[in-house]
């Protein structure tokens, strides 16, 4: 099967919030002219923040695409697809559900605050989805510690393979780079330094994770990161059968319905029948009405999607956010879970049967929300992240149906597990009788689900007995 060409990245951002990450989006774009200006997220006229909420509260809510062009030594520019996501932990599961589909990350760390709680669960979420990392330390120019400082602190993080690559070619980095693959120590020892080539490999098998410091704000350091992107990140080859990963529901102003994917195989063409498994697992088979490519709030219309691409396709009305098409079947279920439920309380004059499937389709462009409705009480609930996501949501519902909703009564949603073995005993004296119940707790593996198991033989506590013991647990 030949490999498909192809000549574009697919590359997301990711921080914890207030890091910087938007301010680094604005400077990519604007050093690579796919815009005239800096926007500022303070001022809300950020390229990327197209939602009003965004604009309001100045934060990221929802993942959105650029286009920008990074020249390459000798060859066709690399084109980069950027995919800005929300850096507040309210919004990580939009963040985690873009995962799939990058083949690059760049992780921002602000080198004023350094790795924060939520900083090492994207690093985890990076890792799970087997991303290669970029990472950038932002805000340099206000940073009061010094690099070696920082490099220490992401080394003790997130191991050894965090190299500064400011200047590749140093011997300090090439030795740094050597002592991460055996074949590239034989290399170095060969001839003294280490091949594009094999910077390239140990960066998509996440061996190394090339940092960069700078102040995105100010435009330090920004044509060393692109140099670096050009120079290292490398473009996929994809089978020649079609094949695609759904990542992302969305409407837009006229209430269209957007399935955002990647094309990971062969191509999609406008008017061509896609058929798929509807998420009740019936077979669909429905025609796309029209591909888009957005870059902020503006979009061009294709006719073709190669591999390689992310697109809107139109005219799908059962896709459904982590869904694999053609030959992309499988992926991994998400990690993050929304912690609490709440009551979603409408106006008076709303009727909950006729507001409901109407709510439905907020689930769709975010399947954490999990709402649900009971129809004994009566009462719609949804599960949530946080308050911020309390009052975006209201906010959304607000805009969309022009119901002035309250979101409130909430309780904790979760499951809890062990950390460590414990043993514990209980004693019974039931109707005259006795006895004393030894039962040892142990973790698992996640996933692993819950294990019961007697240690006790059969000459001691007859099968029966065990049985009931072991159904009663």
């Amino acid at each position: 099967m030949a490999p498909h060409p192809n000549n574009s990245i697919c590359l997301g951002i990711l921080a914890h919030v207030d890091a910087g990450k938007t301010t680094l989006s604005e400077a990519l774009l604007y050093k690579t002219g796919a815009i005239r200006s800096l926007g500022r997220v303070d001022r809300g006229d950020a390229f990327l923040d197209t939602d009003r909420q965004e604009k309001d509260r100045g934060i990221t809510i929802f993942s959105k695409q650029a286009v920008f062009d990074v020249p390459r030594d000798g060859g066709t520019p690399l084109r980069v697809q950027l995919l800005d996501t929300p850096g507040h932990m309210d919004f990580s599961a939009e963040a985690e559900r873009t995962l799939s589909v990058l083949d690059y990350a760049i992780l921002v760390i602000a080198g004023t605050d350094g790795i924060q709680a939520h900083t090492v669960t994207l690093w985890e979420l990076l890792g799970r989805y087997r991303v290669p990392t970029f990472i950038w330390v932002n805000k340099t120019d206000i940073m009061r510690r010094g690099k070696d400082e920082v490099l220490a602190e992401l080394r003790g993080h997130f191991g050894d393979g965090c190299v500064d690559l400011t200047d590749p070619g140093s011997g300090t980095a090439l030795e740094e780079i050597a002592s991460l693959d055996e074949a590239a120590l034989e290399e170095y020892l060969a001839g003294g330094t280490v091949s594009d080539d094999t910077v390239r490999r140990l960066i998509r098998r996440r061996y190394l994770f090339p940092v960069r410091f700078g102040s995105a704000l100010k435009l330090d350091g920004v044509d060393g990161l692109l140099a670096g992107l050009g120079r290292f990140a490398q473009p996929k080859e994809y089978p020649e059968p079609f094949g695609a990963r759904v990542f992302k529901i969305a409407r837009d102003a006229k209430g269209e319905r957007l399935t955002w994917m990647k094309i990971t195989g062969g191509r999609l063409r406008v008017r061509e029948a896609l058929p798929y498994a509807a998420p009740d697992g019936g077979a669909v088979s429905e025609k796309v009405t029209a591909l888009r490519v957005y870059s902020g709030a503006k979009f061009e219309t294709v006719e073709t999607a190669e591999a390689g691409s992310v697109v809107c396709a139109l005219g799908l009305t059962k896709t459904y956010a982590g869904q694999g098409l053609g030959i992309d079947r499988g992926g991994l279920a998400p990690l993050l879970e929304p912690v609490m439920t709440y009551r979603v309380q409408l106006p008076p004059s709303v009727d909950v049967r006729t507001a409901y499937p109407k709510l439905v389709q907020l689930a769709e462009e975010d399947p954490l929300l999990r709402m649900e409705w009971d129809p004994e009480t009566l009462e719609i609930r949804v599960r949530i992240m946080g308050d911020v996501q309390i009052e975006v949501l209201e906010r959304m519902i607000l805009d969309r149906f022009g119901w002035d909703v309250t979101i409130d009564a909430g309780r904790i949603a979760y499951k809890e597990t062990i950390a460590e073995p414990v043993l514990g005993a209980g004693h019974f004296e039931p109707l005259r009788h006795y006895a004393e119940v030894h039962l040892l707790l142990e973790p698992l593996p996640r996933g692993s689900g819950v294990v019961f198991e007697s240690a006790a033989d059969h000459d001691s506590l007859a099968v029966n007995w065990q049985r009931l013991i072991l159904t009663n647990l």
